[in-house]
């Protein structure tokens, strides 16, 4: 896909005010689903709220397992403390997925595992970014996760409109964070 046009396709997602539209606008995005089995991850199971994406990752034959789900409104699809890494890359974000959802992430994680996460810094996803990180923060003070990793990006994607660019690059920045999970301490008897 040009440039061009996956701008175009990122700036009416972000456009776009209602869940139905962003999800019919992901549907038609599916055609260019990216590969995710080049570092040696066999074992992927994935989730989507648009049929159209979850269409084009069954195409690849790289995903033992697809579910839709629109995460914030309903439950992952998977037991508790099932998996041993969970990703939401470039889904936490104003309109998308809120960080309500986090609990729910972290229940599917088992102890001791891993989940990445991301968000864009660019001015319209900044109150959103700092709602994120308020519930980071308590989840980490509650002792449900450890953090590994805050990371600050610069040139993270592409941006859509001028407005959005850091200090003129054409880019906006972005947030990775890293999270372990933290075993459960048994209770006391007594």
């Amino acid at each position: 896909m040009a440039l061009a046009g996956a701008a175009a396709r990122v700036a009416a997602v972000h456009g776009a005010a209602e869940l139905p539209e962003r999800l019919r606008l992901y549907d038609s995005w599916a055609a260019c689903y990216e590969q995710l089995h080049r570092r040696g991850f066999r074992c992927l199971h994935g989730v989507d709220g648009s049929a159209g994406m979850l269409e084009r990752a069954r195409s690849t034959g790289l995903y033992r397992e697809l579910r839709q789900c629109v995460l914030g409104q309903e439950p992952l699809p998977a037991p508790a403390e099932h998996y041993d890494a969970v990703t939401l890359v470039g889904a936490l974000g104003e309109g998308q997925v809120p960080s309500a959802a986090l609990p729910e992430l972290l229940r599917v994680t088992r102890p001791g595992g891993f989940l990445c996460l991301t968000t864009r810094s660019n001015p319209s996803n900044l109150q959103y970014k700092a709602e994120l990180e308020a519930v980071l923060e308590r989840l980490e003070r509650q002792g449900a996760w450890q953090k590994v990793l805050a990371q600050e990006v610069d040139c993270w994607e592409k941006a859509t409109s001028e407005e959005e660019s850091t200090q003129g690059t054409g880019y906006i920045s972005g947030v990775v964070y890293i999270y372990r999970k933290c075993p459960m301490l048994p209770l006391e008897e007594g």
